[in-house]
């Protein structure tokens, strides 16, 4: 990823059929999902009705000593979150699983994706007196299942009648005192599916290798719309949302977000970032002697680019183990003096040589502008970049971090004013009519790419701004 993206979230739930240490397989599950957030992660787990949670801010590792992980004890029950925060700041509150203590009985929230008519629901339950403790939208979700869960008949009850008034994306887990509740968005924006380990116990998940990570064999995705309940006496599905909106999975998780070894939908990530090798290969050819990818997720796009053209495959970069995915850090300077570290071009392989460089997508341009300049430092005679996404030219609305166009570079200059100010000597981006190829549908055809084609599955929010409940006196909007 070469620019100002932000990550969404990994969310996590397991349901056991007796006690046991679901505090650390939601450990490992989180570690698994730390790649869809770096800002702050959280658990919590259910003790026979009794909750302990724990979350503040940085890595599943660090956040997550073994004292802290005992402190949480064991249970039945947990739900866990790792995040990058799409609406309200990176502040220990706005961590997840939010955890609400209520007259009906206690919850505890974790959510992916981003509500894009949270603003109208916050405005409307403060003015009938609800009072809100972080500036994050799942507070907003908490409290639209609380204020339902006052006449539903069940927690599941409120969760849909809930389902009703919430617009955008969504994935849950949701934990009360006796069940498991998931629940994904009918539009299936963000990723969510089921496993079971060989106890018996229930596990969901954004991504299928975070299943892995706590020995549970894939079940299935969650429908878009749909709302499993996991109890004692069973699992129940509620499918009155299913089928009431068109599927728009996101597109982008395919080419960036997820882990290549995760099976999103029914797609697997690593065949699917192939594809888009072979696309750009076929719709940019280049005239080189090596294709080399930008870590990490560039390099399953190199490969197939390499396997298509002809053109050998070799390692380019050494990434840094030790620092994380450089959009995910908030604040440009960082991100910039980050990449310094992050990587480093192996001038073995590029010295005197005609390079086609793979990326994800550009966003500023000016990561990958530092990262082409690398590779000139190392000796690469000529630079050819091939990014395997279409350009970003709108915001998103539903996740990712994109709510200006002011910044981005695709929105500012053509395809060749690009390339110059990388530096390269060509440019070519993924047709967005090639998308489709990635997952093998229709072109347009269940899948949301809204970001690159302004084809929006929903009504645009009036506020997108991640911190637009933030506002300093001066900023602050009349009512």
């Amino acid at each position: 990823m070469t620019g100002n993206l932000h990550e969404e979230c990994g969310v996590f739930g397991i349901f056991a059929p007796e006690t046991q240490d679901v505090a650390a397989l939601a450990y490992y599950a989180l570690y698994a999902l730390q790649h869809r957030g770096q800002e702050g992660c959280g658990i919590a787990v259910n003790d026979d009705g009794l909750f302990h949670s724990y979350k503040d801010v940085g890595l599943v590792s660090d956040v997550f000593t073994p004292e802290r992980l005992a402190a949480l004890g064991p249970g039945s029950i947990a739900v866990g979150h790792t995040r990058y925060g799409t609406t309200g700041s990176s502040a220990r509150d706005n961590c997840q699983p939010m955890v609400v203590n209520h007259v009906k009985g206690r919850m505890a929230l974790s959510h992916n994706g981003n509500i894009t008519n949270a603003s109208e629901l916050r405005r409307a339950l403060e003015l009938e007196g609800s009072i809100f403790h972080t500036t994050s939208d799942t507070e907003v979700i908490s409290y639209v299942i609380t204020k339902e869960r006052l006449t539903a008949p069940s927690i599941e009850a409120a969760v849909s009648r809930a389902m009703d008034r919430l617009d955008g994306a969504y994935s849950l887990a949701l934990m009360s005192p006796s069940k498991l509740i998931i629940a994904r968005d009918p539009h299936g924006f963000r990723p969510l599916c089921v496993g079971r380990r060989p106890d018996g116990a229930y596990v969901a998940a954004s991504e299928s290798c975070a299943l892995e990570a706590v020995q549970a064999a894939f079940l299935r995705d969650v429908e878009p719309g749909e709302i499993l309940v996991f109890t004692r006496d069973g699992v129940r599905a509620l499918r009155e949302h299913c089928g009431t909106a068109p599927r728009r999975s996101c597109i982008f998780e395919h080419i960036y977000f997820a882990r290549p070894d995760s099976v999103i939908d029914g797609v697997n990530v690593h065949e699917a970032r192939l594809r888009a090798g072979a696309c750009l290969a076929e719709r940019h050819p280049a005239d080189a002697d090596v294709v080399i990818g930008v870590p990490d997720s560039g390099l399953d796009a190199a490969l197939g680019f390499s396997k298509a053209s002809g053109i050998p495959y070799e390692v380019g970069f050494i990434k840094n183990k030790y620092i994380g995915r450089t959009f995910i850090s908030p604040g440009q300077s960082t991100r910039e003096n980050l990449v310094k570290i992050k990587l480093n071009p192996i001038s073995a392989v590029v010295r005197g040589r005609r390079v086609v460089m793979i990326d994800d997508s550009i966003v500023r341009g000016t990561t990958c502008a530092r990262i082409v300049g690398l590779l000139r430092e190392a000796g690469a005679r000529e630079v050819h970049v091939r990014i395997s996404a279409p350009p970003f030219r709108n915001p998103c609305y539903y996740g990712v971090d994109i709510d200006s166009r002011e910044n981005l570079v695709a929105c500012r200059y053509g395809v060749e004013e690009i390339a110059r100010l990388l530096g390269a000597d060509s440019l070519g981006y993924l047709p967005a009519e090639d998308l489709c190829r990635l997952i093998g549908t229709r072109r347009g055809e269940g899948y949301c790419s809204a970001c690159f084609d302004g084809d929006y599955p929903t009504a645009v929010p009036r506020e997108g701004e991640k911190n637009r409940f933030e506002y300093k006196i001066s900023e602050a909007k009349k009512a």
